[in-house]
């Protein structure tokens, strides 16, 4: 089967030549950095094809270790980076956003309150006109926001916006899907899409968390497969990468056959333009 996973991190050691964010609200995964080599050989073992590299934030609105990893290697990682929207040529940057190699779209994680304000400040929606003009896909991480940014979308019908891990909010099972209905309700914009990634991270229940096999099933259901997208969060994981993959392709026995086959990749490949070649088909 040929699987895509919609986000990873990689990154690289906190150096004074190259030093991290000090007030980033996430802390690295792991203790030691996590790179583009150790995540190939993951992806050897789990049977993934591609991943979508997603640059962390404790690095800070950086994307060149993910760049470069999407340079050396074109037919396996791609990327959905970051924008520091302090930047003075912030608007510049997004204009010209998909003009950078391997670059498929821009993540905004809605984790701090200046991120917040692209929801509420009439001054801020600059951004989502931008990336709707310019047709630059949007994969948002709501943190609680999903009421907000479904307003948004009603603004903005041409905007492509893929929102992440199921919009389960902080904590576990039940109290992780509480805005499971809202994301339910939000599938009739057809320029919403669905990340169902880091799901077993919000579960409390061993492998294969089935109590969170609902929310996934109502969002396929819900979207239909050509819009929900497989992926790990790997580096987050309580599991390894192989119980990432076989928590869909075996212990859901409703998801199968073409629609499987769309979740685990091909609707993601189709959604951010990455070309699926024919080596990659088999």
């Amino acid at each position: 089967m040929f699987i895509v996973d919609s986000q990873v991190h990689i990154w690289a050691a906190d150096t004074p030549e190259r030093p991290w964010v000090t007030d980033s609200p996430a802390k690295p995964h792991k203790e030691r950095p996590f790179t583009a080599d150790d995540l190939l050989a993951s992806m050897k073992e789990a049977g993934v094809s591609r991943c979508v590299l997603v640059p962390p934030s404790w690095e800070g609105d950086r994307n060149d270790v993910a760049l470069e990893a999407a340079r050396r290697h074109p037919d396996v990682f791609a990327v959905t980076g970051r924008v520091s929207m302090e930047a003075p040529d912030r608007r510049e940057q997004i204009s010209g956003w998909m003009d950078q190699p391997g670059m498929l779209g821009l993540r905004l994680t809605l984790r701090t309150e200046r991120e917040r304000r692209l929801l509420y400040d009439p001054a801020e929606d600059w951004v989502w006109s931008l990336a709707e003009e310019k047709g630059v896909p949007l994969l948002v991480y709501p943190n609680g926001q999903l009421e907000a940014l479904s307003k948004v979308l009603a603004s903005h019908p041409g905007l492509r916006l893929v929102i992440d891990h199921l919009g389960l909010r902080r904590g576990k099972d039940e109290a992780a899907k509480v805005d499971i209905p809202l994301l339910v309700e939000m599938a009739s914009r057809p320029n919403t899409a669905v990340k169902a990634s880091c799901v077993p991270f919000y579960s409390s229940q061993p492998y294969p968390y089935r109590n969170m096999f609902d929310a996934v099933r109502s969002v396929i259901d819900a979207y239909g497969p050509e819009r929900v997208f497989w992926g790990s969060d790997l580096t987050r994981m309580p599991c390894t990468y192989t119980q990432c993959v076989t928590m869909y392709t075996e212990e859901m026995p409703w998801l199968s056959g073409e629609a499987l086959e769309q979740v685990m990749g091909r609707a993601l490949c189709s959604w951010l333009d990455w070309p699926i070649g024919r080596s990659d088909a088999v």
